[in-house]
């Protein structure tokens, strides 16, 4: 294996689209990276469920925001706001919408990205 392997976001090994949002991945060694750019009015309720065909989001996601808002709403009903700076970790089983006019952009490290938004792939 390599010392040190780099791969640039802005070129991507796949990308998925779907509605107010899309998704940009690659691959380095085993772990697969995702960027996601989320526009105002992004729900995951309205815009991923349809493709993942289940009720809540079952991964779990673990990143960092870039810029923009989000708020993720667990099973319990619980809410909590993602910004610019915050790292996070989101348990499966919840939904999350984009809060203001700034497209939320976040960066995924989680295994969750090589089926999320996957038709089929219960993301």
């Amino acid at each position: 294996m390599e010392t040190v392997q780099v791969r640039n976001l802005d070129q991507p090994d796949e990308t998925r689209s779907f509605p107010n949002g899309v998704v940009e991945m690659v691959t380095i060694a085993d772990t697969m990276i995702g960027r996601a750019r989320f526009e105002p009015g992004w729900r995951w309720s309205n815009d991923v469920k349809p493709i993942a065909k289940t009720e809540r989001c079952m991964f779990l996601h673990e990143g960092y925001c870039v810029s923009g808002s989000a708020i993720v709403q667990a099973d319990d009903g619980s809410e909590t706001r993602i910004g610019p700076g915050d790292g996070y970790v989101i348990q499966p089983g919840h939904d999350a919408w984009v809060v203001g006019d700034e497209p939320w952009v976040t960066v995924d490290f989680s295994q969750a990205m090589a089926d999320y938004a996957k038709p089929g792939g219960a993301a």
